[in-house]
């Protein structure tokens, strides 16, 4: 691996750990083993650096998000992509740098974190409108405030469970979200499918 790309891991890794504010050149160069020299050839400024990372971040969150474009049964692929493995207790690579003052300040800095969302939401209202289209939700919801109401249950259940050091909070907020869209099901479909489908 070369100096550029190992600088990028790190600081991508120290931003997820830290923020962006609390991580300093000195720690990139630190655990990343590149020297100063090296490391301001690549990224004359801290804030290329970070600029790099998030683009890196961003990049790493999206493939995750595309399950849910996959082909197939809409509501699998919503389960699938909620109860996806994640780890609660460091947070959203991307959604965690909304918490950091330095980065919502920089319009630079939150551009990548607010297209990041923007992109991810287009895939829950397409995946959330199919599955109102293939009658397994209700069609008088409107997929585009689910979108957000579900995007908030995954960040909103990241920070529960880091501020009480238990990833217990975000797996409730996920089966939660489950538990909400079978009541969302049509009245007369199956409730054994719904719930072989939605299992938490």
């Amino acid at each position: 691996m070369d100096s550029r790309q190992r600088l990028l891991d790190t600081m991508s890794e120290l931003m997820w750990e830290r923020g962006y504010a609390d991580t300093s050149p000195r720690d990139v160069r630190e655990r990343s083993g590149v020297g100063q020299g090296s490391m301001y050839h690549h990224f004359p400024t801290k804030r290329d650096l970070a600029l790099a990372a998030l683009e890196r971040n961003v990049a790493d969150l999206l493939p995750a998000a595309s399950e849910l474009d996959d082909p197939g049964d809409p509501m699998a692929r919503i389960e699938a992509y909620l109860m996806r493995p994640r780890d609660a207790l460091k947070g959203c690579k991307v959604g965690r740098m909304t918490q950091d003052p330095q980065v919502r300040e920089d319009p630079v800095l939150l551009a990548p974190v607010a297209r990041a969302f923007a992109q991810v939401r287009v895939s829950w209202v397409t995946v959330l409108r199919e599955a109102v289209d293939a009658g397994q939700l209700r069609d008088d919801l409107d997929p585009e405030q689910l979108a957000n109401a579900l995007m908030a249950v995954l960040q909103g259940g990241y920070v529960l469970a880091i501020a009480q050091q238990d990833p217990g909070p975000f797996d409730d907020a996920r089966a939660g979200a489950l538990s909400l869209l079978r009541v969302a099901a049509p009245a007369g479909s199956a409730p054994e499918n719904n719930r072989k489908e939605l299992k938490p």
